[in-house]
């Protein structure tokens, strides 16, 4: 995964598996890529009002909002969790400026050697243009990207789906340094309860996960692959199987990310491992590495 190597390509989403080891009584975390964690920023913050999830026909909306205890907090009372069980960890960081973003990296860079990379959710609103996300922007894309370099860590660029044009905001990361694209985060949308006539979660709106934008990660990590070949790529999006998995990995992903499926069976992360060193084996291939973007060849 562009400097970072991992055991295997397959690693929980953030958002989906909590701050620490919160899976770690379903199975043994050392046997994952890695486990990314739920995205912190500088300091405290206690996120939307509830209800924060809803289940739909083919996903789930959510809008948490990003609570978290602040990435100080973590480091002294999360992380500690994670390196004791083994796993290589990525921490998600956001802000609502560049100078938040800027400061959650700060705080990293004295993290233990566990904290192998740092997420960028570049996908989450942008106080200084309250109209779009940071993501929604190649320059404010990539002024987060390139404030996050005092991390001292490989950092990877979270980008929205939500664009119009997802490879321009992309280029950007890249070019102000992000060591990987993570592609890609929730779709917007909504639900309206018709006995209420209300919105069905606190803050109106939420962020689509699940089965029903699996397509929707994988165009664009087929689109970036195209783009950007030398480019790391994780893809991320109703990944639930080893099948699932391999969609992505022959779109063009380095890696995988499993969230939404979680809810449904904390174990899900790991049978994907396993079916997909099973696919391979079925299908004689030696390397995983021999899938990627094999779609486009």
């Amino acid at each position: 995964m562009g400097s970072v190597t991992l055991s295997n390509p397959v690693m929980t989403a953030s958002g989906t598996s909590g701050h620490a080891d919160e899976l770690g009584r379903y199975f043994e975390l050392s046997a994952l890529g890695a486990v990314v964690v739920k995205s912190l920023s500088a300091s405290p913050w206690a996120g939307n009002p509830a209800p924060r999830l809803h289940e739909t026909d083919a996903g789930m909306l959510n809008s948490v909002g990003l609570q978290n205890p602040g990435v100080e907090a973590w480091l002294a009372d999360e992380l500690p969790a994670l390196a004791r069980a083994g796993a290589r960890v990525v921490a998600s960081i956001w802000g609502f400026t560049v100078e938040d973003f800027a400061l959650a990296a700060k705080l990293l860079v004295d993290a233990p050697p566990a904290v192998i990379a740092v997420e960028v959710n570049v996908s989450c609103p942008n106080v200084e243009d309250r109209r779009r996300m940071f993501a929604h922007s190649a320059s404010a894309t990539a002024d987060a990207i390139d404030a996050t370099r005092v991390c001292d860590r490989p950092r990877w660029a979270k980008l929205s789906p939500n664009v119009t044009d997802l490879v321009e905001i992309a280029d950007a990361a890249l070019r102000a340094g992000a060591d990987a694209l993570t592609l890609t985060n929730t779709v917007m949308g909504m639900a309206i309860d018709p006995e209420t006539r209300r919105p069905r979660l606190g803050a109106g709106g939420g962020g689509l996960s699940g089965p029903a934008i699996r397509p929707v990660a994988v165009r664009a990590v087929y689109e970036c692959r195209e783009a950007f070949p030398d480019a790391a790529i994780v893809g991320v999006g109703g990944v639930a199987t080893g099948d699932h998995a391999v969609e992505l990995l022959l779109a063009g992903a380095n890696a995988v990310e499993v969230g939404t499926a979680t809810f449904y069976d904390p174990r899900t992360p790991l049978r994907v491992v396993h079916q997909l060193t099973r696919w391979c084996d079925q299908h004689g291939v030696r390397r995983v590495p021999d899938l990627i973007g094999a779609a486009h060849e």
